[in-house]
């Protein structure tokens, strides 16, 4: 079976390269880009540097209000992981009356459009939350009754450590399959990777990162960064670290556990994020520094040779922003068993349809 893959807010191609390496382990499954699309000159670059069959006439850098839906060709099976700033918990969370909550409408207008034999959705844990409790039962409503048969969805909030990545990253992957199949997607259960290191540690002294790796570049720490990181263990941050009156910082309400936290490497890595100023780069273990993007983008599961376009800082924001390679793969690996029949170990899907979290 051939599918064509069509692609929303893509980043730099996460979602799309566990894609593909999950296809190429089931028979009988083939998988071909189709289209693309993102608003980032940058992430579109990088899409194009490595995701088979990608090109500039085939992914489209615009604002996906500009995308011309129905002109795009028909496609197969649509992956999209809609922008979740205004889903998270972190900062004011205000759905769909912030800029970004709207845009997972314009998924739903592909599904309405091209009426895909599948689809896959990614988006921040916050998603699934009370807060957004109503507003995430009317999403997963209107993708069970889009295009022309509607879709059965399956949707779960996975912690993408229990699946081969070495972060804990918290996210809701939704997955339809149309109804005319007769086919239900289910969760694959974390036993199938429970042997896996996930240690930070494990991923970044494993092979070791060479300096003439692309994307390794040290950046500068100030003197009084330097003296901090040192006073800080592995595990803590700024807040909760023991630090002299002269190194404490100076922010009023501000107590992010993420800020210059070290990495433990005996343990599974903290979110990566792709925003955020000083303090929020993640920080070694060991060495009082920042992480390289390279370190990062072995965090986020890209391999050595994925090539990032862009200043460092743009590297950056598109490593976390992206959807972990990883585990993207886990969750891909089993819909395509489904398709193809193949049964696999499973649990049940920790959210209800109603878009409530379900207690486990």
């Amino acid at each position: 079976m051939k599918y064509r893959l069509g692609e929303l807010f893509s980043g730099p191609g996460g979602m799309a390269l566990g894609a593909y390496r999950a296809a190429k382990k089931i028979d009988g499954i083939q998988l071909e880009h189709a289209w693309a699309n993102d608003f980032d000159s940058d992430t579109c670059k990088t899409y194009m540097a490595n995701i088979p069959g990608a090109s500039p006439e085939s992914v489209y850098c615009s604002d996906v209000s500009a995308l011309d839906i129905p002109r795009l060709s028909d496609i197969d099976g649509f992956a999209y992981g809609f922008p979740c700033n205004d889903f998270s918990a972190v900062g004011k969370s205000k759905g769909l009356d912030g800029k970004f909550g709207p845009l997972y409408s314009y998924g739903i207008d592909v599904l309405n459009e091209k009426n895909p034999q599948w689809f896959v959705a990614e988006n921040v844990s916050g998603l699934s939350s009370s807060t957004h409790a109503h507003v995430f039962g009317n999403i997963l409503q209107q993708m069970r009754e889009a295009g022309r048969d509607g879709y059965r969805v399956t949707a779960h909030k996975y912690s993408f450590d229990q699946y081969g990545v070495p972060q804990k990253r918290q996210r809701v992957v939704i997955v339809g399959i149309r109804e005319d199949l007769g086919l239900e997607f289910q969760v694959p259960s974390p036993s199938l990777y429970k042997h896996e290191d996930v240690s930070a540690g494990y991923a970044l002294l494993n092979p070791p990162i060479t300096e003439d790796m692309k994307h390794h570049t040290f950046t500068r720490q100030s003197q009084v960064v330097v003296e901090r990181l040192k006073h800080i263990k592995p595990g803590e941050n700024a807040f909760n670290a023991r630090l002299p009156k002269r190194l404490r910082l100076n922010v009023k309400g501000a107590t992010l556990s993420s800020i210059y936290r070290r990495l433990k490497a005996e343990n599974p890595s903290y979110t990566i994020t792709g925003s955020g100023g000083g303090g929020t780069h993640g920080y070694h273990w060991s060495e009082p520094r920042a992480l390289t993007n390279r370190e990062r983008a072995r965090l986020q599961t890209f391999p050595d040779d994925f090539f990032f376009t862009g200043s460092p800082g743009s590297v950056r924001k598109q490593i976390g922003m992206a959807v972990p390679a990883r585990g993207a793969e886990a969750i891909f690996l089993a819909l395509f068993q489904t398709l193809v029949h193949d049964d696999y170990p499973s649990i049940a899907a920790n959210i209800s349809p109603s878009g409530k979290r379900l207690l486990k």
